[in-house]
């Protein structure tokens, strides 16, 4: 086999704000010294360094204080994923949504050690799943690990209660923060996820199949289970049953994005198959 088929999609992210990170990277900063991003300029008391004079910016002070320019080095920033691993994540035909997470998750392990970033990963559903939880660190081949992983999970009956006590596991530090599930909550519940998170940057990324909302099956008795209790129904499947669902799906997205909106978050949906492009797309429009 081609070693190059095994390497993970890459996409690439960039922060809302200057990275806080002490390792060299490759994203603006706010501080240091000695980089190649020009942030402004100080009064030579402050910053006395003869080679970074700036004898224009000096004839245009009022005061005729000498002043020399400041130059930020690119520097790292830690990268989380924060992964809903409850019930509802095994659904998806042909592919499960928890193997489009896997998909992410490799992708997003990969593009985090191109870029020079720590990553780590915390998984929950109704408890802190400490057999997916990695602290964060520059290492090539826990995409591959990771994404194993979870496509090895057959998550049956647990829901999504302990996902915001995930985040007693990140850190003070802000970081980054890929936070993916369906997100099949009340919105409530999803406030309060968000606000677990409040210190960090946000991501949401929404793992959706298009059955969810559109079983496509042929009108007679459909079976259901309801993949997070374990429930089962039956269903008697007709056009106007199946309308109600294609709205409920469109009124959920709406939901989701004016909640998302209220946290001044873009949140960032994934139907059906992983593109390591669109991701890429995702950051460059926001």
């Amino acid at each position: 086999m081609n070693p190059l088929e095994s390497v993970p999609a890459e996409f690439f992210y960039r922060l809302p704000g200057p990275a806080q990170g002490q390792r060299p990277g490759s994203h603006r900063a706010a501080g240091g010294e000695g980089g190649l991003e020009f942030r402004g300029h100080a009064d030579w008391l402050h910053a006395p360094d003869a080679r970074r004079l700036d004898i224009r910016a000096t004839l245009r002070d009022p005061f005729q204080r000498w002043q020399v320019r400041l130059h930020s080095p690119p520097r790292a920033q830690t990268v989380w994923l924060v992964a809903d691993v409850s019930g509802s994540l095994a659904f998806g035909a042909p592919r499960r949504k928890l193997d489009v997470l896997a998909d992410f998750a490799a992708s997003l392990a990969w593009s985090a050690w191109r870029a020079g970033d720590a990553f780590g990963c915390a998984a929950c559903d109704d408890r802190l799943r400490e057999d997916l939880f990695h602290a964060p660190a520059r290492q090539a081949g826990r995409a591959l690990a990771l994404a194993a992983r979870l496509r090895a999970l057959h998550p049956v009956g647990q829901g999504s209660r302990a996902l915001p006590s995930a985040a007693q596991w990140l850190g003070r530090a802000r970081a980054l923060v890929f936070l993916a599930s369906d997100f099949h909550v009340p919105l409530d519940e999803l406030r309060q996820w968000l606000d677990a998170f409040a210190a960090h940057w946000l991501v949401p990324v929404v793992l959706w199949d298009a059955r969810e909302f559109d079983p496509q099956a042929t009108p007679g008795l459909l079976p259901l289970v309801d993949a997070e209790s374990g429930g089962r129904r039956l269903l008697w499947w007709r056009p106007s049953l199946r309308e109600r669902f294609i709205r409920s799906g469109q009124e959920r997205r709406a939901a989701l994005q004016a909640c998302f909106a209220q946290a001044r978050l873009r949140p960032l949906f994934i139907e059906g198959t992983f593109d390591a492009d669109a991701v890429t797309r995702h950051f460059l429009q926001g």
